[in-house]
């Protein structure tokens, strides 16, 4: 006789959320620093030197995510989500994590091809990937570009879909990534009957 699978978690865990909500707040920071550097040369320098970091701290922190989330249980799906919506949500969370990855590493190379030193904190710098070559550093600089506008259509299609069952749908999605207690975790009992009054239930009725 087998062993019932254990439940699935109302929520994911702790480190996951923690995680997730840092990186989030860092992506967007990290694409608000990217887009006023390419669109004027006002405190270009102070930029890059948070830009330069941010981006070093992402990476580090999505290979620790992902780590992280290999060995966490996901919570169900609410009902709302058809089989269609599940396969969409989880190929954009692969796709997410795989721009996380490639950006930092495309504008580390890119930084190493032109010859700028890869400056994290006063004399803390990371090692070149490339030798200086201009025309890599030009066809690199072009996919580093790519790259951050498909993160940013990626991440706003993502926050989109999330409003969607949280304002519309009205599903409680969001509960499984929430930082805060939510209702169901503070009461996971209180939508099915305990089996104590079950049988009182029944016990009423044959009386």
């Amino acid at each position: 006789m087998t062993a019932d699978p254990p439940a699935r978690p109302l929520r994911f865990a702790p480190t996951v959320r923690l995680l997730h909500w840092a990186m989030a707040v860092m992506v967007i920071a990290q694409l608000l620093v990217g887009a006023v550097m390419v669109t004027t040369l006002d405190h270009y320098h102070l930029l890059r030197a948070v830009h330069v970091p941010l981006g070093a701290a992402i990476l580090l922190l999505v290979i620790v995510r992902i780590g992280n989330r290999l060995v966490c249980r996901t919570p169900a799906t609410p009902a709302t989500m058809g089989p269609v919506e599940r396969r969409v949500a989880t190929a954009s969370e692969y796709l997410l994590y795989g721009l996380l990855v490639i950006q930092p590493l495309t504008g580390w190379a890119m930084l190493s091809a032109g010859g700028n030193p890869i400056t994290l904190y006063q004399h803390l710098h990371l090692p070149t990937l490339l030798a200086p070559d201009p025309t890599i550093y030009a066809v690199l600089r072009r996919a580093h570009t790519a790259f951050a506008y498909l993160l940013f259509f990626t991440f706003t299609a993502h926050m989109t879909a999330v409003l969607f069952h949280v304002l519309v749908l009205t599903d409680r999605l969001l509960d499984r990534m929430a930082p805060w207690r939510t209702r169901r975790e503070s009461s996971p009992t209180a939508s099915r009957p305990a089996p104590a009054r079950i049988v009182d239930d029944v016990a009423a009725e044959q009386d």
